[in-house]
């Protein structure tokens, strides 16, 4: 088994009919130095028994945990990536959703991006020519207010927080994810949130890259529940709070 350059975790819930197999073994196949760690986020179909086969398939490339009770995406990512970071399991993590709509072999290729000086890159759904961005309008136009209102908050011009793909080199696990987050679906910010805060926004900017993808599909409905609308307007209200009690009190 060659020596692994990157893990990526997945958090899983009821994937059971969603998860594309074929998707990740052929990556597997072709990418030996890549890690998977799926985190089964407490589901209630098969979708232990499927992670359970790819585990078996791919022996030393695919880890599972699992959480007892469904705790969310962010508990889910956070423990996925504490574990990866432990156990040395490689110099580079990422996470991507269970539904592939940004490519495993895009995530992978974000690995050149941080070795000119950068830390942690993130795809961004930004239209240009050559990229293919499928996405409901609805979802979109909900997604650009949402990102004006983080963009506000944490005082930088980010296009797209919230695009399920991030990678970052392995020593950001604890600053990133040491401490539980405010939000179950919003963590995305909490992660701009502390790198900003532990080094100033001028630095933190230039460890950073947002990246376009070149392929970005909706997959399905989306996993929030409706009623997390109305609480994400308040999730926003203590990040934004957190934020600026912490940025003031260490460059004011």
């Amino acid at each position: 088994m060659h020596q692994a350059d990157i893990a990526i975790i997945i958090p899983c819930y009821n994937e059971f009919d969603r998860l594309p197999l074929a998707e990740f073994k052929a990556f597997l196949s072709t990418n030996s130095t890549a890690r998977i760690c799926f985190v089964n986020d407490a589901s209630t179909d098969n979708t232990q028994l499927r992670l359970d086969n790819l585990r078996t398939e791919f022996e030393g490339q695919v880890f599972i945990l699992e959480n007892k009770k469904n705790a969310g995406k962010a508990a889910s990512v956070r423990l996925g990536v504490l574990h990866c970071h432990k156990n040395e399991i490689a110099p580079v993590l990422a996470y991507l959703d269970a539904d592939l709509a940004t490519s495993l072999e895009e995530c992978y290729s974000y690995l050149t991006h941080l070795s000119s000086g950068k830390n942690f890159v993130f795809a961004s759904r930004i239209l240009k020519i050559g990229s293919l961005v499928e996405r409901k309008f609805s979802r979109f136009l909900f997604g650009r207010i949402i990102a004006t209102f983080i963009s506000n908050v944490l005082d930088i011009k980010v296009y797209d927080t919230q695009c399920g793909c991030k990678v970052f080199k392995t020593e950001l696990a604890e600053l990133l994810f040491n401490e539980p987050f405010i939000s179950k679906w919003l963590f995305d910010v909490e992660l701009f949130s502390r790198l900003l805060c532990y080094y100033g926004k001028e630095e933190a900017l230039k460890s950073m890259d947002e990246i376009p993808v070149k392929k970005w599909v909706d997959q399905g409905d989306s996993k929030v529940k409706l009623s997390y609308f109305f609480r994400l307007w308040y999730d926003l209200y203590l990040i934004r709070k957190m934020h600026r009690k912490n940025y003031q009190a260490k460059w004011s």
